[in-house]
């Protein structure tokens, strides 16, 4: 066999990769309102998507929305009535500061603290950049 019916035949056995294109994709917001509430039912599969610790991204969304709320289940439970629009903004500023690299815009990063201060490390470029410790 030649090389060229190799590839073929292996081109044939790969999966196809569904999506956009893009590696990765943020999970859309699900929620509802109940009375003065927002409910985010997908609050801890976006964290855990993010791979960041749902108490950070709790309180990251709740200082950024100027709301109080609690986790309660999988569920994130806000105060106020907040647009799902504001919401996903808000995921979209998170997601810019506290998970992507700022050299190569990756995703696969950790935080990780030094003394006082904390960085994301970048597991794909090895790239270090301080972040705010605190939210």
């Amino acid at each position: 066999m030649t090389y060229e019916k190799l590839l073929e035949e292996a081109y044939k056995k790969v999966k196809q990769v569904e999506g956009n294109g893009e590696r990765f994709e943020i999970p859309k917001v699900d929620g509802h309102y109940e009375g003065k509430k927002t409910i985010i039912t997908n609050f801890l599969q976006i964290s855990s998507h993010l791979r960041r610790q749902p108490e950070h991204f709790q309180k990251f969304l709740l200082r950024e929305l100027a709301a109080s709320g609690n986790i309660d289940g999988d569920r994130l439970m806000l105060n106020i009535k907040v647009p799902r629009a504001k919401i996903d903004q808000k995921i979209e500023q998170y997601i810019k500061e506290f998970v992507l690299c700022k050299e190569c815009g990756k995703p696969d990063t950790e935080i990780k603290k030094e003394d006082r201060m904390a960085f994301l490390h970048c597991l794909a470029c090895g790239a270090k950049h301080s972040i705010r410790s605190k939210i």
